[in-house]
């Protein structure tokens, strides 16, 4: 009988930290205490939490181990697996309970306790790679429900009640998109899946995947079943590669459990699921690039209409939903839509998953209730800014999204709200930004990432983005004028116009936002030609003030020996030489150099 579970992180994260390396020396000390019929070693997906990884939570205590490293494996089975005594040095700090043997359970911990975790129910609890699992805890139920309990038309209907909007950013709601697919007539039909996840920080897609992948299989049957459909598209960036391995075992663990493939539980319907390999092209998380892409040619958007439930995948009608919004399917099957439109708010139902990252503490995988303030999310479970710092903007919808500055910390997230302030909920990268952040490069970063990844097909993009970035430039290197920054916003809302998809449509959304929370920064800029927060290098310049007491040090570490002075002098700074690195300040130990 197995007394011990010991669960170890196997997401992106915690693999690049060696978790696999942990697993394995588990497994080597079980076998040699000749634990194996009393221990189980098992690899899960993520936690949530990956500023802590390697993480590795023994049961039935709950002891969650965090930055574990191979070398504390040992103490771990040693102390804790054979003599029944928590490692309390590994202990995630906030679960140590003081003067006692037990631990306080993660759910009480501030990171998690505000969260409710619905697309990430099995992530770090399941093993990914075991249908049984799945299974264990509801698996492919709803799928079996949906077949010989509702009607095709039934299963729509409860997805529209439900209130599910797509979570892969615009938020159109995913009822009335398997609507339109299902009355569309037609023997054939596709349900492609986006997994595709481009923009910079996101990783919720790829964590559902790694740690649920069945979760989206038997989701996108559920889909097939609704509108008429014998076959599925996963579209995964070739760069997931965890993801795309445990996809393939779940498809073929499936198949042999008679879950996908032919006449599924005895009904007569058949489903099948094939994977796509995408290249890593930001333009094919678009719905219409993305097919293109599946059809084996370069992945462009086409003009719309026709929309893809009339004319999508091989000219067929086609439903495509991203990752998360297919792992909330099962569970509204199972337990109705009631049930999830109890959850969020008026017009947006449900819950949101985000990757927190940037200037904060808790770094990781958040699912929060929609509505849920932003405040919350960036003090209460992200442990607030690092080193004292002060909250500054949180950049929402990646780039496509927009700055949202400290004012509106406490603005509700959901779709309604971000949209009217400029931002938009986007497929869930939430990247923090401090006090020691220019908003004006933070809109520089995101626009170069937009002008790289344009596909080329219309102008107002591929020429468009560009020239917006030549102003953005001119305004970090100091040649900007207040003309500038009014031809940059004419700029924007012309690419906002005229661009063919909707990638093109909110590349300028950074721009903009940061153009109406941050004006200050953008005049400091151009009529001051000096950057307040000190980043931009071509507006900074490096000062030794009186505090220097030459100890030389700041001459010593200069890469291009641009400081002179003699020893217990002061010393100077040959502005000519100067390559504005900082590496003076950040060595000086008396604060005697000023950034200006």
């Amino acid at each position: 009988m197995i007394r011990n579970h010991v669960l170890i992180c196997g997401g992106t994260g915690c693999t690049s930290g060696k978790s696999r390396n942990i697993y394995e020396r588990f497994n080597t000390l079980i076998a040699e205490n000749n634990l194996t019929g009393e221990v189980q070693s098992v690899m899960t997906g993520c936690f949530g939490l990956c500023a802590l990884g390697p993480v590795v939570v023994v049961y039935p205590e709950g002891a969650f181990y965090s930055q574990v490293k191979e070398a504390d494996v040992d103490e771990i089975v040693s102390e804790h697996i054979i003599k029944g005594r928590i490692v309390k040095r590994l202990l995630y700090q906030e679960t140590v309970k003081e003067g006692e043997d037990g631990v306080s359970s993660l759910s009480e911990t501030s990171f998690y306790k505000k969260q409710m975790r619905l697309a990430l129910r099995n992530c770090g609890v399941i093993n990914p790679e075991n249908i049984e699992e799945y299974i264990a805890y509801d698996g492919y139920a709803a799928l079996a429900k949906a077949l010989t309990e509702m009607t095709p038309q039934q299963v729509v209907d409860t997805l529209k009640a439900s209130g599910l909007r797509g979570r892969g950013g615009a938020g159109f709601p995913t009822g009335n998109k398997w609507q339109f697919a299902k009355d569309v007539p037609g023997d054939t039909k596709y349900v492609c899946c986006n997994a595709d996840e481009g923009d910079p920080g996101a990783f919720m897609d790829r964590s559902v995947l790694e740690g649920d992948p069945h979760a989206v299989l038997e989701a996108m049957a559920i889909a097939g079943y609704a509108i008429g459909s014998d076959q599925g598209y996963i579209y995964v960036r070739a760069e997931y590669p965890i993801a795309v391995a445990r996809l393939e075992v779940a498809i073929k663990q499936a198949k042999e459990y008679g879950l996908l493939g032919d006449n599924i539980f005895g009904t007569g319907f058949n489903f099948d699921v094939e994977i796509r390999l995408g290249a890593g092209a930001f333009v094919c998380g678009e719905e219409t690039a993305l097919m293109t892409s599946i059809e084996g040619n370069r992945g462009e958007p086409r003009p719309r209409p026709p929309f893809p439930a009339v004319k999508g995948l091989f000219a067929k009608p086609t439903i495509l939903n991203n990752v998360e919004t297919y792992a909330n399917v099962p569970q509204i099957i199972l337990k109705g839509s009631e049930w999830f439109s109890a959850i969020g708010t008026e017009k947006s139902k449900g819950t949101k998953v985000f990757a927190l990252g940037g200037k904060i503490q808790n770094t990781g995988l958040v699912e929060v209730p929609m509505g849920t303030t932003l405040r919350t999310i960036i003090e209460d479970i992200g442990g607030g800014i690092p080193n004292g710092k002060k909250f500054k903007s949180a950049q929402t919808g990646g780039p496509s999204g927009g700055c949202i500055p400290a004012s509106l910390i406490d603005i509700a997230i959901d779709y309604e709200s971000l949209l009217a302030i400029g931002s938009m909920m986007g497929s869930g990268g939430l990247i923090v930004m401090d006090e020691d952040s220019c908003m004006v490069d933070i809109a520089k970063f995101f626009l170069e990432f937009t002008v790289e990844e344009s596909c080329g097909k219309c102008t107002p993009c591929r020429i468009g983005t560009k020239r917006l970035l030549e102003l953005l430039e001119k305004v970090t290197n100091g040649s900007a004028t207040l003309a500038t920054l009014e031809e940059m916003e004419r700029l924007c809302y012309y690419i906002k116009d005229n661009s063919l998809c909707g990638l093109g449509q909110t590349a300028p959304n950074p721009v903009l936002s940061t153009l109406k929370y941050f004006k200050d920064e953008y005049l400091a800029h151009v009529t001051e030609k000096r950057c307040p927060a000190g980043v931009c290098k071509k507006l900074i310049s490096f000062k030794i003030n009186e505090k220097c007491v030459g100890c030389t040090l700041c001459a010593r570490k200069c890469p291009v020996s641009a400081i002179n002075g003699k020893v217990k002098e002061k010393h100077m700074i040959d502005k000519e030489k100067c390559i504005k690195c900082g590496v003076c300040a950040e060595n000086c130990k008396f604060k005697a150099i000023d950034r200006v």
